[in-house]
């Protein structure tokens, strides 16, 4: 139990109290200050306090930011305060009114929860009985210091002076002006941890010095801030002499070296004469800028732009033929076309060193390889690589650059591109082309005209740069998974490759050449760690992917490595040889079964259909029934396809007679065309022939060759019209284990595209009617035979059924 005494009353101090830590702030004795109390912690502890005799022990956290605070956290001493006054908030926090009675240091924290509960030790007073001259010069000293203090910050006022200079205890008036002094929580509990009254005034007197020094050059900056707009023009000129001055004694000062060298650096960027008159022009406006002024930064980021495009700077072709395919079939497995188109390029530049780069672009299904492709040309050239993608693009300045009015302006992608590549004659990548959007800022498509175009792009100018930069010596290359959606004006200006996707053996050699090796690699395998044949890997190409490139194939590959990796984490001993029989329990069950149906069957027949993914196989189903003549399209056929249905319907009505049918066979029959995976639509202008072949197939109940496969488009008079997209088709009956391919006449000459391994597997059947599709696909000829010779109308085969896969 202690007590203190103050003018008016003597207060008890238990020896437990409820304690508060407060932030941001240490409360000394007699000291008064509002507190608002907002933990929950907190409001219990002022309620314990206000229960009892309003007493409680103020302690400051040693960090702010700690929302609950352990006993660790607080500091030890603190302050014994009385509760004056207490307000409750609508926010539900409560306003206190304190005054700081005497100094305690805790001893035990008796209780945390729900509130602090301390047992602590009164920290008596040390009481000086005479002032020593010493004493009395640190109390004038800090005496007049505060009032100064006060002083340069305007606020200072009689009471305060008359408060400071009636108190006559060092301790005291160390306690009230650490109080009021604003110092750091640090520096203000050591004034508090303090118990010689000397030593305490000694510390607030180094605080007052410091913080004089501050005020001093605060109320300075504050009195020059005033001043500044009436000596802008004094000190201009003043500026001026002294560089003038600097100049001949060869002291430059920092403006002036910036000045000189961005001077230096347009010298060598070596830009054309335009620009470097712009550059020199913006740079003699930053000279006669303040260097503070909001405009200096903007020429400055502009010059930074400026001397940093590789203007002049370009790296040399390697223009060695032989080793650039040496380095392109390292990279990429076969794409034979878009090497040669790159050896050709690479010919022509070493007989004229001034051709303009080539705009090429390669379309083609996901996964193919296309900016990888782009990835490999500029290594196999000797030139840097850079991508920017177009997908999603709709503001016109992300190629053309912000004009430099706007705040944050930046110029466009391609010379951001050209900036970070550091040369003239990058390798440009341009992915996605087909995916630009438009909207109210701009037409993106629009712009890249002038990109693309090498009749043009010369001199192309970006908003942000306002002068001309020469795009000529950049090889684009754009990538694409269709053509339709590029604008024609943009198409005109590039030369369209198209990648198909690949065979089965293709991938195979893939996956051995490149995808497994890498798939090792990464996964932290060795070779000697993993084993799998070749038959395997067919498996898995066949089962469980169904694509026209490689990304879920690597992904398959990937599985079974990570797989295998985990088995050696785990501590198992290897080789791991993945076989036909284990290969389920690495990748599960197969996701892709071939069509079970091996039988030749009446009213069914397979199509080939081109997707943005690559070629797959369609079947067409027709069942007839009895009824009115109704003819019915079902499988979320678009208007295309429903149109092919009808006329292969009059296809046959008009052959009714040599199809050895009634005249009116239709209008005691409906019709049913199906096209199966109904939640998929579909449309297009080459199921006419599969429909018209399905269709007389149930009619003269003659079963379709289930290994023959065809495309193309009827007209009413039962000629069969061209498609396109033969490769990608050719390949995907390749994958559905097709043996004969029915194709337009007019196609004949676009088989010179299809692969060899895929031409020496498949039949090609070029056709011009629907009669010789007819011959080509049934399992016997459904017309009439001749009247002169008893032969059958037209070719007849009979060819071996399907063997089972």
């Amino acid at each position: 139990m202690a007590t203190t005494e103050d003018d008016q009353q003597q207060i008890t101090i238990p020896p437990d109290l409820p304690m508060l830590a407060v932030r941001d702030v240490v409360v000394f004795p007699n000291m008064v200050l509002p507190l608002f109390v907002g933990r929950e912690t907190s409001v219990l502890a002022i309620e314990a306090a206000l229960a009892q005799d309003r007493l409680i022990f103020l302690a400051t956290q040693k960090d702010q930011s700690v929302e609950n605070p352990d006993p660790a956290d607080i500091y030890s001493v603190g302050t014994v305060s009385l509760i004056l006054r207490m307000l409750k908030l609508p926010d539900g926090r409560l306003k206190i009114l304190v005054q700081g009675k005497a100094k305690a240091m805790v001893q035990e924290y008796l209780k945390e929860r729900p509130y602090f509960q301390v047992a602590m030790e009164v920290l008596p007073e040390a009481t000086i009985a005479e002032i020593s001259p010493e004493a009395e010069a640190l109390m004038r000293n800090a005496r007049e210091m505060s009032e100064k203090i006060l002083t340069l910050k305007g606020i200072m006022s009689p009471d305060l002076l008359a408060i400071l200079e009636s108190i006559e205890d060092p301790g005291h008036l160390a306690d009230l002006v650490a109080a009021n002094l604003r110092l750091k929580i640090e520096e203000a509990q050591m004034v508090l941890e303090e118990m010689d009254p000397i030593r305490s005034l000694i510390k607030v007197n180094d605080f007052l010095r410091k913080e004089m020094e501050v005020s001093a050059i605060q109320a300075k900056i504050q009195n020059q801030a005033r001043e500044e707009m009436d000596r802008t023009q004094r000190e201009y000129f003043l500026r001026e002499q002294l560089r003038a001055i600097k100049k001949e004694l060869g002291d430059l000062d920092e403006t002036t070296k910036e000045m000189e060298e961005y001077r230096l650096k347009i010298a060598q960027a070596r830009m054309p004469k335009q620009a470097e008159e712009d550059a020199l022009k913006q740079l003699s406006r930053l000279e006669q800028m303040h260097p503070d002024a909001a405009e200096a930064s903007i020429v400055r980021t502009y010059l930074d732009w400026l001397v940093s495009l590789p203007w002049s700077k370009s790296t040399r072709d390697k223009l060695e033929v032989k080793e650039a395919k040496i380095i392109l079939d390292e990279d990429h497995f076969n794409l034979e076309k878009v090497k040669d188109r790159i050896l050709e390029y690479l010919s022509v530049r070493k007989l004229n060193k001034k051709m303009k780069g080539p705009i090429l672009c390669f379309v083609g299904p996901p996964g193919v390889g296309k900016t990888s492709l782009g990835q490999s040309i500029a290594r196999a050239m000797g030139r840097k690589f850079v991508r920017i993608s177009l997908g999603g693009m709709r503001d016109e300045a992300e190629i053309r650059g912000h004009r430099r009015t706007y705040i944050g302006a930046l110029p466009g992608r391609i010379i951001q591109g050209i900036k970070n590549a550091g040369s003239n004659n990058p390798v440009f990548i341009l992915d996605e082309v087909d995916k630009i959007g438009m909207d109210f800022r701009g037409d993106p498509a629009a712009a890249l005209l002038e990109v693309l175009d090498p009749e043009q792009n010369h001199s192309f100018s970006d908003h942000y740069l306002n002068v001309a930069f020469d795009l000529s010596r950049v090889m684009f290359i754009t990538t694409a998974n269709l053509v339709d959606p590029i604008p024609s004006a943009l198409r005109d200006r590039m030369e369209v490759i198209r990648l198909a996707g690949y065979t089965e053996e293709e991938k195979l050699q893939i996956v051995l050449r490149h995808l497994l090796p890498r798939q090792l690699t990464e996964n932290g395998l060795r070779p000697q760690d993993f084993k799998i044949t070749h038959e395997v890997i067919k498996q898995v190409i066949m089962y469980y992917t169904l694509e026209a490139g490689l990304r879920n194939l690597e992904r398959e590959i990937g599985s079974l490595c990570r797989k295998v990796a985990r088995r050696i984490a785990e501590g198992e001993k290897g080789p791991f040889a993945v076989t036909r029989g284990n290969l389920h329990l690495y990748l599960g069950p197969p996701r892709f079964l071939p069509d079970g149906e091996v039988e030749n069957e009446v009213g069914v027949a397979t199509g080939l259909a081109w997707t943005q993914v690559g070629g797959e196989t369609l079947a067409v189903e027709a069942s007839l029934m009895k009824g009115k003549g109704q003819l019915t399209l079902t499988g979320q056929l678009g208007d295309v396809m429903k149109e092919s249905g009808q006329a292969a319907l009059s296809y046959a009505r008009a052959r009714a007679d040599r199809l050895n049918l009634a005249p009116d066979f239709y209008e005691k029959l409906d019709i049913h065309i199906h096209v199966p995976a109904g939640a998929t639509p579909k449309d297009g202008p080459s199921a006419g022939v599969t429909m018209a072949c399905a269709l007389v197939s149930a009619l003269t109940q003659i079963p379709v060759r289930r290994d023959v496969a065809m495309t193309g488009e009827i007209t009413l008079r039962g000629k069969v019209l061209p498609i396109g997209g033969l490769k990608e088709k050719a390949i995907a009956a390749l994958r559905a284990r097709v043996k004969t391919v029915i194709i337009p006449q007019a196609n004949k000459k676009d088989l010179v595209e299809i692969p060899k391994n895929v031409k020496r597997r498949l039949k090609f059947v070029a056709v011009a009617d629907m009669d010789e599709v007819l011959n080509e696909a049934l399992m016997r000829s459904p017309f009439k035979e001749s009247k002169k010779t008893g032969a059958p109308v037209g070719r007849l085969t009979t060819p071996p059924s399907r063997p089972v896969v």
